[in-house]
């Protein structure tokens, strides 16, 4: 990849909501170049969580599926964010999908760095008593 690219960045979190003190967690996510590949990354995880579900979030799961996933789609496909959470027991679980630009990163090979990237000293073999305090 040359140039920048349009795609969408996924994220799924989950959240435990009897500890309002803990932060929700990151569990997953997936770099998506088309609105089908990221809401399919959704469809996927769902499928294969849903039988380990109580009924109700299985029911909400099943029901995005039928019916919110091609809103969620279309979403996309205009370039908006979209959500999808589900709450099993005490935990909610939220994917979102974001539209975003892909950047290249720079490849070192065959480039001259920037003269400081020379001065850059490792400290690999050394111990945090051969440190200066």
């Amino acid at each position: 990849m040359d140039k920048p690219r349009r795609g969408f960045w996924c994220e799924c979190w989950t959240e435990d909501l009897t500890d309002a003190m803990r932060w929700p967690a990151l569990r997953a996510s997936f770099d998506a170049y088309s609105a089908p590949q990221a809401d399919r990354w959704v469809a996927i995880a769902l499928r294969t969580i849903s039988p380990a579900l109580d009924p109700d979030a299985s029911d909400e799961v099943w029901a995005w599926l039928h019916d919110g996933r091609a809103e969620t789609r279309r979403a996309l496909l205009r370039l908006e964010p979209a959500t999808v959470t589900v709450t099993h027991l005490a935990t909610r679980i939220t994917w979102t999908i974001r539209p975003v630009v892909f950047l290249p990163l720079a490849h070192r090979q065959g480039v001259q760095l920037a003269p400081c990237a020379y001065a850059f000293k490792s400290h690999a073999g050394s111990s945090p008593s051969d440190e200066p305090d």
